[in-house]
C-alpha cells in the first residue's frame, strides 16, 4: 500500500472525525462480524480443549490401551500381562460416566485405578507428591467408597475431605466419602482433573457393576523394535474381542467426529462477516460520495490517482482494525455464551464434555482480526477505484457514479450468472469445504441481481404506489433508482440475511419434522423405561434383564421388547461402532428404510440368521454402499465376525450412525447379558397413565429409572433437538442484525446526499409529515425488495443446505418441506427491519431547515 503524506494523512482523518456516524457503521459492521467468528471459534475450541485435557490427564503416559467388548476385559488379563509376561509399565482402569447429584447432577467420571501400578503413568497419585497426600492415599485403599476429586472442583461446590456426594449410575445411587483433594502442579493438569473422581479399582467395580472386569489396559511400550516384540507378546494372550490401540488414535478419531459440526458452525459465522462486507462497501461508497468535491480539488491539485487510492484504503484500514479489536473483545464475551450452546449440542451428538473456562488462544484472535481486516479492505477495493477512475472535473457531478452503476448492471448480472453456474459446479463436488465455499458463491451470486431487480421492481411499482400514495408515491422509487449504487447494496445485506433465515429455518424446519415422523414410525410402544441418561444421544448404561421381566408381569402390558445399545470395535477403525440391539421390533414394520432386501419380515428373518441393518450416516460415513452385497465386519468376543447388511435405515439417532442387531445373534458373539432399555406395549383401551403410575410404584425405592410414555419421549427428544439448533438462530439473528445497520447507513447516506434536494421540497410546501411519509415509503420499498428477492435464494439455499450439505455434514438424508410460515415470517423480518432502520433518519430529515439545506457547502 502506498505511503501518504502528512498533509493526506490529515486529510484522511478530518475526514473520519467529521463523519463519525459513518465511521461509527464501519467499525460495528467489523466489529459484529470478527466477534462472531471469534465467539464460534473460542465455543469449538474450547469445547474439544476440555475433552483433549480431560483424556490426556486420564491418559498421562500411556501409549496403548488394550480394550474390550461391551463387558469389558477379564481381571484376570491384567495379572496374566503384569506377571506371566513381566510387564511392568500396564496398570488396570476401570471407567465410566456418573452424576453428582449434589452437584447439579452434572457428569463426572469415575477412574478406577491401582495406586500402585500409577506412578509411570500419572503423576497426581504418587505418594509423597503435592497432588495427594498419604493419609488420601491409604483411606483410598483401606476404606470403602472413598474418591478423590481435583481442589477446583471441591472449592466449586464447598466441598471437603470427610464430605459425602451421592453418585446415580444409571438405575442405582452410591454415596461416596471424598477421601482427599488433588492439587495438580500445572494449570492443564488441574483442568484436565475438574471433571474425574478417581477412586481405587475394586470400589469403581462396586459402583459400576463391573465387579471381576476392567474397563481397559494402560501400557507403556518402548519404541522400535522392542516396543513391536512387547505388542506382539501382549496380542497372543489377548482373548477374543479384545484388541490393543494407540492411546492418541481414539482420542483424534473423536475429534474428527466433530469437524464437519465445527465447519457448519464457522459458515454461519462468517455469513455476518459477508453482510458486513456489504455495509462495508455501502459506507466506503457513500464516503468517497461525500467527498467528490474534496477529492476533485486534490486531483486538481496534483494528487495522484494511486495517492487517492490510498487514502481510502488506508482510511478503511483504520477503522477496521478498530473495528476488529472491539469485535475480539466482543467475541471473548460472545465466546463464553456460545460455548454453553456449543457444549450442549457436542454433548447431545458426539460425547460428554463439561468447559468450565473459554480457552482465548492468540491463534483464535489473530485469525478473527486478519479475517475482519482482510474482509473490509476487500469490500474497500471497489469504491477506492472507482475514486480514481472518475477524472476531477466528475467527481463534482452527481449523475456520474449512478451513470456508471447504471451501465454496470447488465455486466454485474452476467457476473452473477457465471458465479452462480461455478457454486452449483463447486457443489457437485465431495469436498465439504468446497460445498461450503459454493453455497457463499450462490449467495453472493444472487445478490449480484439486486440492481438490475431493484431497477425493475420500482419502474413497476411506481405507478402502483403513485396511485395509493400521490406525488410521494412517485418519488420513493425515483429516489431508489437515482441512489441505485448505494440502495441495491443495502438491499442486497437485508436479502442475503434473509434469504439465510429462510434457508436455515427451512432446514432446521424440515429437519425436525423428519425427526418427528421417525419417532412416529420408529417408536410404535407405549411406554419406554430407562435409566437417567448422561448424554442425550446414546444410552450405554447396563440394566438388569429383570426389569424386563418385572415390567412383563405388569398387568395391561401385552408386548415386551429390550434394547441394549453398546459400543464395539471395527478392525482397523479406531471410532467405536453404536451397535443397537434388540429383542423385536418396536416399530412393528414401521421402521423407515433406506435400501432393503425385501419387505420387513425378510430383513427380520434375515436378522435372525445373523444380517445386520446399518443406519443410513453409518454408512455414508464408513463408506459402506447403500445397496446389495454389502457385509460389515465386527470385532466380537469369540473374535472378527463378518455380517451381511440386510438394509440401511433412516435413523436421526446420531450423525455417527447406528448397527442394528438381533439379541439372539448377539448374545451368541458377545458375553454380555446386560439390557439399557424397556419398550413395552399396552392392550387397547388400557388405562396408559394407570399402567405408568403402577411401573414407578414397582420400581420406586428399588431402581432409578425413567418410566415415559410415547407422548413424553417425543417430546423430550424434540426439546433436545431444539436445544441443538440454538446456536443456528443466534447466528441467523446477529447477522441480520448486521443487515440492518446496513440499511440504516444507506439512508443515513441518502440523508445527507439529500439535503439539498430535500431542502428544496421543503421550500416548495413539502411537510415535515410528509417527508417522513416519504423516508419510510422508500425504506419499505427497499424492504419489500429483500424480502422479495429473499424467498427464492432462501428456497434454493435450503435445497443446498437439506440435500448437499446436510448430507455430506453428518450423513442424514432429509425430505425438504417448505411452509408458508417460513416465507412469511422472512418477509416480515426484512420489512420490519428496514422500518425500523427509516425511523431515525427519517425524523432527522423531517427537523431539516430550508434554508440551511440550501446553503452552498
Amino acid at each position: 500500500m502506498i505511503t501518504l503524506t502528512d498533509t493526506l494523512w490529515r486529510v484522511v482523518l478530518r475526514s473520519i472525525r467529521r463523519r463519525p456516524f459513518q465511521s461509527a457503521l464501519f467499525i460495528a459492521g467489523v466489529a459484529l462480524g470478527v466477534a462472531m467468528i471469534v465467539a464460534i471459534d473460542l465455543a469449538n475450541s474450547s469445547a474439544l480443549r476440555a475433552f483433549g485435557l480431560f483424556t490426556e490427564s486420564i491418559a498421562g503416559r500411556t501409549t496403548h490401551q488394550i480394550i474390550g467388548g461391551p463387558s469389558g476385559l477379564p481381571e484376570d488379563l491384567y495379572r496374566r500381562i503384569r506377571v506371566d509376561l513381566d510387564i511392568r509399565l500396564s496398570a488396570p482402569v476401570v471407567s465410566a460416566y456418573v452424576q453428582a447429584l449434589e452437584l447439579n447432577e452434572q457428569p463426572l467420571r469415575v477412574f478406577g485405578v491401582d495406586p500402585f501400578a500409577e506412578t509411570p503413568f500419572r503423576g497426581y497419585l504418587q505418594l509423597g507428591s503435592s497432588s495427594a497426600s498419604l493419609n488420601d492415599l491409604s483411606s483410598l485403599l483401606t476404606e470403602p467408597n472413598r474418591v478423590l476429586m481435583a481442589e477446583g472442583l471441591a472449592k466449586l461446590y464447598d466441598l471437603k475431605p470427610g464430605d459425602t456426594i451421592t453418585l446415580r449410575y444409571g438405575p442405582t445411587r452410591h454415596t461416596v466419602v471424598i477421601a482427599g483433594v488433588l492439587r495438580p502442579t500445572d494449570e492443564a493438569t488441574d483442568q484436565g482433573l475438574q471433571d474425574l473422581l478417581i477412586t481405587d479399582i475394586s470400589t469403581a467395580q462396586e459402583l459400576l457393576g463391573m465387579v471381576g472386569r476392567l474397563t481397559n489396559i494402560d501400557l507403556i511400550v518402548p519404541e522400535g523394535a522392542a516396543g513391536d516384540a512387547e505388542l506382539a507378546r501382549i496380542e497372543a494372550i489377548l482373548p477374543p474381542g479384545a484388541t490393543i490401540e494407540a492411546a492418541a488414535s481414539r482420542s483424534s478419531a473423536i475429534a474428527q467426529m466433530t469437524g464437519a459440526f465445527d465447519l457448519s458452525l464457522t459458515a454461519l459465522s462468517l455469513l455476518a462477516l459477508v453482510v458486513g462486507m456489504f455495509l462495508i462497501y455501502n459506507t466506503v461508497t457513500f464516503s468517497v460520495v461525500q467527498r467528490r468535491p474534496i477529492l476533485g480539488i486534490l486531483r486538481s491539485l496534483g494528487v495522484t490517482r494511486q495517492q487517492v487510492f490510498a487514502m481510502i484504503l488506508w482510511e478503511a484500514a483504520l477503522l477496521s482494525v478498530i473495528g476488529a479489536l472491539i469485535g475480539l473483545v466482543l467475541g471473548v464475551i460472545m465466546g463464553r455464551a456460545a460455548v454453553v450452546l456449543v457444549t450442549r449440542t457436542v454433548t447431545s451428538l458426539y460425547f460428554t464434555v463439561t468447559v468450565r473456562s473459554v480457552a482465548v488462544p492468540v491463534s483464535a484472535l489473530v485469525k478473527g482480526g486478519v479475517i475482519g481486516v482482510g474482509a473490509a479492505l476487500l469490500a474497500a477495493l471497489l469504491p477506492a477505484y472507482e475514486a480514481t477512475t472518475t477524472p476531477p472535473t466528475g467527481t463534482l457531478r452527481r449523475s456520474t457514479i449512478e451513470g456508471k452503476i447504471r451501465r454496470l448492471i447488465p455486466a454485474l448480472t452476467v457476473g452473477g450468472g457465471v458465479l452462480l453456474a461455478l457454486s452449483f459446479a463447486a457443489l457437485s463436488l465431495t469436498n465439504l469445504v468446497i460445498g461450503f465455499a459454493g453455497l457463499f458463491g450462490i449467495v453472493v451470486g444472487f445478490s449480484l441481481f439486486t440492481p438490475l431487480v431493484a431497477l425493475a421492481l420500482m419502474t413497476l411499482l411506481r405507478p402502483l404506489t403513485g396511485a395509493l400514495f400521490g406525488v410521494l408515491g412517485r418519488s420513493a422509487p425515483r429516489s431508489i433508482i437515482r441512489s441505485l449504487s448505494r440502495t441495491s447494496v443495502a438491499v442486497a445485506a437485508l436479502m442475503v440475511a434473509v434469504s439465510v433465515i429462510v434457508g436455515v429455518s427451512a432446514m432446521v424446519g424440515s429437519f425436525r419434522n423428519n425427526v418427528q415422523d421417525w419417532l412416529a414410525n420408529t417408536i410404535q410402544a407405549d411406554i419406554l423405561i430407562g435409566p437417567p441418561s448422561i448424554s442425550a444421544n446414546r444410552q450405554e448404561v447396563p440394566v438388569d434383564p429383570s426389569v424386563a421381566e418385572e415390567v412383563r408381569k405388569t398387568p395391561g402390558i401385552v408386548e415386551v421388547d429390550t434394547a441394549r445399545n453398546v459400543e464395539v470395535m471395527r478392525p482397523g477403525d479406531a471410532l467405536p461402532v453404536y451397535l443397537a440391539v434388540i429383542s423385536g421390533d418396536v416399530s412393528h414394520g414401521h421402521r423407515p428404510f433406506k435400501w432393503a432386501i425385501g419387505d420387513f419380515n425378510t430383513v427380520w428373518q434375515a436378522m435372525a440368521d445373523g444380517a445386520v441393518i446399518v443406519s443410513e450416516a453409518f454408512a455414508r460415513h464408513r463408506g459402506i454402499a447403500i445397496g446389495p452385497g454389502q457385509t460389515l465386519t465386527l470385532r466380537t468376543d469369540r473374535g472378527d465376525r463378518t455380517f451381511p447388511v440386510a438394509g440401511a435405515i433412516i435413523d436421526y439417532g446420531s450423525d455417527q450412525g447406528t448397527v442394528l442387531m438381533r439379541d439372539t445373534v448377539y448374545h451368541a458373539l458377545y458375553d454380555d447379558r446386560m439390557i439399557s432399555t424397556v419398550a413395552a406395549f399396552v392392550q387397547p383401551g388400557a388405562d396408559l397413565n394407570a399402567i405408568i403410575s403402577d411401573l414407578r410404584q414397582k420400581f420406586a425405592g428399588r431402581q432409578e429409572l425413567q418410566i415415559r410414555s410415547n407422548r413424553e419421549l417425543r417430546s423430550g427428544v424434540l426439546v433436545v433437538f431444539d436445544q441443538t439448533f440454538a446456536i443456528t438462530t443466534a447466528l441467523n439473528l446477529l447477522a441480520t442484525v448486521v443487515a440492518f445497520i446496513g440499511i440504516l447507513s444507506a439512508l443515513m447516506a441518502l440523508q445527507l446526499e439529500r439535503t439539498r434536494e430535500l431542502g428544496t421540497m421543503r421550500a416548495n410546501g413539502l411537510t415535515q409529515g410528509q417527508l417522513f411519509r416519504l423516508t419510510l415509503l422508500e425504506t419499505g420499498l427497499m424492504g419489500f425488495t429483500a424480502g422479495l428477492m429473499s424467498l427464492p435464494v432462501g428456497t434454493v439455499l435450503a435445497w443446498v443446505l437439506v440435500y448437499i450439505i446436510n448430507v455430506r455434514s453428518f450423513g442424514w438424508s432429509l425430505q425438504l418441506q417448505l411452509r408458508p410460515e417460513f416465507y412469511t415470517q422472512a418477509f416480515a423480518v426484512a420489512l420490519v427491519a428496514a422500518l425500523l432502520a427509516g425511523v431515525y433518519p427519517a425524523l432527522r430529515m423531517g427537523r431539516i431547515q430550508p434554508a440551511e439545506a440550501l446553503r452552498s457547502e
